[in-house]
């Protein structure tokens, strides 16, 4: 199973962090051992800091491809659900590159179920939240990616094979913590939420 995720692919979101917007799918790694269900506990490791909530759309492959069309991309994916691109903003930006501080253990939340693919429609058509204790710090829609989810796969499939069972991320709106005035990260004891129109609520405690 791999994690591929992709960065600043909304454009509020790229502006809110003052990042240049991507000429192309800027692309990175979540390890498996970082992924986690709905219900299970974010574990934020002593002198971690800065811990920052990404509320995602995930595609969910269903069968092995390798330099796909964007016109047949989708029919390789089985299904949709909500992740969580939880970051170490401090980890993430002090060393240079993001993998280690996006791979800490129980930093990928999954969930809470994969719907079908022709169940959702068009995936470039849903909202997407992200509430921290109830209050919603993230509302948008997955028609405000820079780079649709077909043209992602395309874009991976490029180079990369995908196989089934493998998960595709797809970038997050604007509201992150590390985008807001008050820069309110996660911390232990809280709850985070992530809901995304016709696929439910994947919740989280962190600890």
């Amino acid at each position: 199973m791999k994690v591929v995720c992709v960065g600043l692919n909304y454009v509020d979101h790229a502006r809110e962090v003052a990042l240049e917007l991507p000429e192309r799918p800027l692309l990175f790694a979540k390890w498996q051992s970082s992924v986690i269900a709905s219900g299970e506990a974010i574990v934020i490791p002593p002198g971690v800091e800065k811990v920052d909530y990404e509320a995602e759309l995930a595609a969910v492959i269903g069968a092995r491809v390798k330099h796909v069309s964007v016109e047949n991309a989708l029919e390789a994916v089985e299904g949709y659900t909500c992740l969580n691109d939880v970051s170490a903003r401090a980890i993430q930006f002090g060393d240079g590159q993001w993998t280690r501080g996006k791979s800490i253990d129980t930093f990928c939340p999954i969930g809470p179920r994969v719907v079908p693919r022709d169940e959702i429609g068009d995936p470039q058509a849903l909202r997407i939240r992200c509430r921290v204790n109830g209050e919603t710090v993230q509302d948008g829609t997955t028609a405000d990616m820079i780079f649709g989810v077909a043209q992602l796969i395309a874009f991976v499939t490029e180079t990369i094979t995908l196989e089934p069972g493998d998960v595709l991320a797809t970038g997050t709106p604007s509201g992150v913590a590390l985008g807001r005035e008050d820069g309110r990260y996660l911390e232990r004891g809280d709850t985070v939420e992530v809901e995304i129109d016709g696929i439910g609520v994947l919740n989280n405690p962190v600890v």
